[in-house]
């Protein structure tokens, strides 16, 4: 009897614990007393989210004729969830230097809730396979939600045309600057990949420019460059070229094409003219061209290496005047670290890229503040370009029955990055010892919180977000 007794007990317990949790995953979440930043608006209104979409949208305060839990913003920014499309979380294979666990992480507490994952990892994403088996390894430890991109070569554009891009977002080419056999450099090839149906998103930097200025300073240097030459090696002529060719190959076979990181306003211009022509050619700059520049060098040094390189003070100007007057399609991080030991390496051991993602968000309110940016065009530029431009369905957008994406920042409080607050494996960042004059207070993804004002919830993972054909 007593046996009979204690297992009954323990079902009942079973019972009320499951009863419990499923109240709570279907209890609705009501943000109120917020402003919300979208599609051009800026109002003060409340979301009903229930469970992994957002419900309804209202102007002014929640009244209350709803039972839900309640969440009093006082105030704080809503805006779409931050969409990432160009990241470097390498894994597999690197995962020295981060993994989809520690940088999904760091992007959450970014207000990042979406990342396009690059192929120039090991095993390298060139075939439909390595991409199944690197989207295993993200839906098991991403707390972001994801999408991988499939890598060009030279030899696997019958590979690449028989995926399904349901769940693709598209296929990069490297035009410069290439890891592996990842350089995409017939330029026949270049033409039937871009005829191919298929959104195209290409590094445009000319090899042969590159290859020709570091002999030429390594005549001058020797083994001994110092770091400011990288901007001359990787220089503006090699980018121009690089993205004129492509620009030029798009206009040609009405390709979608995405320039990544373009880092001088000429490519802007060269972009702004071709789209006249083909408006499916769009242009991304990232946080790093929009932040430093030559003079960095000086006291960063290889901390800022990475490519394109920074170019001078007027350009990354430029940049941010391009940004301010709209010619300026997304803003991506480029998200690439590296541990500490192999930045410190003297120039041409040192690798190339930098940690960017937990960041992003609050370096754009920077310059929102500084009066570069409104905050509507942080939502266009970060969450619905990205959307429009890819094709994402249902994100990238505050809107009745799309996945409750979102991001809630405070535009009054400050933080000062520090190695106790980085969350990213490799434990640096460029902008140590910045002050920021904005948080990130919480992130939601798929209608889960899962960054409140410092803490995560990590019971939820990520999912590959799908795409309209």
């Amino acid at each position: 009897m007593a046996f009979s007794v204690i297992i009954t007990t323990i079902h009942i317990k079973n019972y009320v614990i499951f009863a419990s949790n499923f109240y709570l995953q279907q209890m609705k979440k009501i943000l109120t007393n917020a402003t919300i930043v979208n599609e051009g608006e800026v109002f003060q209104g409340y979301i009903i989210i229930n469970n992994d979409k957002i419900e309804k949208i209202g102007e002014g305060n929640f009244d209350g004729s709803l039972s839900g839990e309640i969440l009093d913003l006082n105030g704080k920014i809503i805006l779409p969830g931050i969409i990432d499309t160009h990241v470097h979380f390498r894994e597999p294979g690197l995962t020295h230097k981060a993994d989809f666990y520690t940088e999904s992480k760091a992007a959450v507490a970014g207000g990042v809730t979406t990342v396009f994952d690059m192929p120039n990892v090991k095993p390298q994403t060139t075939s439909i396979l390595t991409w199944k088996e690197k989207k295993q390894i993200a839906e098991q430890k991403s707390l972001v939600n994801f999408a991988l991109y499939l890598g060009a070569t030279n030899s696997n554009l019958e590979e690449l045309n028989k995926a399904d891009l349901s769940l693709i977002p598209g296929i990069k080419i490297f035009m410069g600057s290439s890891t592996g056999n990842m350089l995409v450099d017939k330029d026949e090839v270049i033409s039937k990949f871009f005829s191919l149906e298929k959104q195209i998103v290409v590094h445009s930097e000319d090899e042969n420019i590159i290859k020709t200025n570091l002999e030429s300073a390594k005549k001058e240097f020797g083994d001994e460059i110092p770091i400011y030459m990288h901007s001359n090696i990787r220089s503006k002529e090699a980018c121009i070229t690089a993205t004129k060719k492509a620009v030029d190959i798009a206009v040609k076979h009405n390709t979608k094409l995405h320039i990544l990181h373009v880092s001088t306003p000429e490519e802007i211009e060269i972009i702004t003219e071709a789209k006249k022509q083909n408006p499916s050619i769009t242009a991304e700059v990232v946080i790093n061209h929009l932040y430093f520049d030559t003079s960095h060098y000086q006291h960063l040094g290889t901390f800022v290496k990475f490519n394109p390189a920074v170019k001078s003070p007027e350009d990354r100007q430029g940049l941010l005047n391009d940004l301010s007057s709209n010619k300026i399609d997304t803003i991506a991080t480029d998200h690439a670290p590296h541990t500490l030991e192999e930045k410190q390496n003297p120039y041409l051991k040192a690798p190339s890229g930098v940690p960017m993602i937990q960041h992003s968000l609050q370096a754009m309110l920077e310059l929102h503040k500084k009066g570069y940016i409104t905050l509507e065009q942080i939502a266009e530029k970060m969450s619905h370009n990205p959307a429009r431009i890819f094709r994402i369905k249902n994100r990238g957008f505050i809107r009745e029955g799309y996945f409750a994406d979102l991001t809630i920042v405070d535009l009054d409080d400050s933080m000062t990055v520090s190695k106790e607050n980085i969350l990213y494996k490799c434990g640096w960042s460029p902008f140590e010892d910045y002050t920021f004059h904005s948080k990130v207070f919480m992130t939601i993804i798929n209608g889960n919180i899962v960054y409140n004002n410092g803490e995560f919830d990590e019971s939820h993972k990520g999912t590959n977000v799908e795409f309209e054909q």
